[in-house]
């Protein structure tokens, strides 16, 4: 019985993705005519059309999707073979894709990525920024090893390694008429809801932000005024156009670097998780361990906070008063 080669399946899938023979062949690193000669080759050993094939269109034919979905689990299976072999060697060496969502990557991947290369000089990393659900979805398709994330998020067929937890401070510019004053203690209690301002549906930021502080019942009084990214929220409360809430990674970044924005501690456990996820069941998972282990003692390095789950626990029951300004302890923070 004559059996699909890796290379068609990897092509086919490629196809099923871009939908454009060109395309797909110059992702994949072959001429056209090459490519094309691949797909035709896959179909007579499956003995199905997998294409309909027009001078302007390529349309992939219904039992062509359902063939893209097994080809995938086919080579996510290989890959596991290979890394399984190469587990047996020496832990985290050879190459390695990771996702991050970016609200962290910029803030955790300067402060570890130096530690990482020199406590693993054979592994490569390629890294990929994109929001939560694309990179999980490349994630379970076989496009990234592993992701780094914001939890809680909702996620299957994963396995999460905790590394830390990530406060929420309360974000405005210094002397801001949306903020109610009294001893220089803020509650989120004390905010119009109208004032504040969040990023915008999709990043999961949004929603760690309306269920960490308590929001979800002021939702249709929340500003509608949402951000595309970080940088444009903390320019929006930089302007006094609302507050809002930033994750404690930010502090120390050149996020908040040339403005008058303060951080005030919520006063409340008002957290988000961050963690890596992989494919249940991976090979690699004893790896995955490691590398989030080593990311934590990095990480406590750099961060405000412990990073061990007793101290960190400790540290969000005493968590200290006052400002921070421009990522630093505020001068008149008592």
């Amino acid at each position: 019985m004559n059996l699909p080669t890796v290379k068609q399946l990897r092509y086919f899938v490629a196809l099923e993705s871009y939908e454009h023979f060109g395309r797909a062949a110059e992702a994949c690193f072959v001429s056209q005519s090459a490519f094309s000669t691949a797909i035709r080759e896959l179909e007579s050993t499956l003995e199905v059309q997998l294409v309909d094939r027009t001078n302007k269109n390529v349309t992939i034919t219904h039992i062509g999707r359902q063939i893209a979905v097994e080809a995938r689990r086919c080579l996510r299976d290989i890959e596991g073979l290979v890394e399984l072999a190469r587990s047996n060697q020496q832990p985290l060496t050879g190459e390695l894709r990771v996702g991050v969502i970016p609200t962290i990557a910029p803030f955790l991947l300067p402060e570890v990525m130096p530690g990482l290369r020199e406590a693993y000089p054979r592994l490569k990393l390629y890294l990929t920024e994109d929001i939560t659900q694309r990179v999980y979805d490349k994630l379970m398709d076989g496009e990234l090893d592993l992701i780094i994330l914001a939890l809680p998020y909702a996620l299957r067929n994963v396995e999460v390694e905790p590394l830390f937890q990530d406060r929420f401070f309360l974000a405005c510019r210094e002397n801001s008429t949306h903020i109610p004053r009294e001893d220089g203690q803020f509650k989120s209690g004390d905010l119009a809801p109208e004032s504040i301002l969040l990023l915008e549906d999709g990043h999961c930021l949004r929603d760690h932000t309306l269920a960490a502080c308590h929001l979800q019942q002021d939702m249709d009084k929340i500003s509608r005024f949402s951000a595309s990214s970080l940088l444009t929220l903390v320019q929006m409360v930089d302007a006094d156009l609302g507050v809002s809430y930033l994750p404690e990674i930010v502090i120390g970044s050149p996020l908040l670097q040339g403005t008058q924005v303060k951080l005030w501690p919520t006063g409340e456990k008002s957290f988000r998780d961050i963690g890596l996820a992989w494919r249940r069941g991976s090979a690699r998972a004893e790896e995955f361990h490691q590398l989030g282990e080593t990311i934590r003692q990095l990480q406590a390095q750099y961060g405000p906070y412990p990073l061990t789950p007793a101290e960190t626990e400790e540290n969000t029951q005493t968590g200290t008063d006052g400002a921070t300004e421009n990522g630093h302890p505020a001068a008149d923070a008592t």
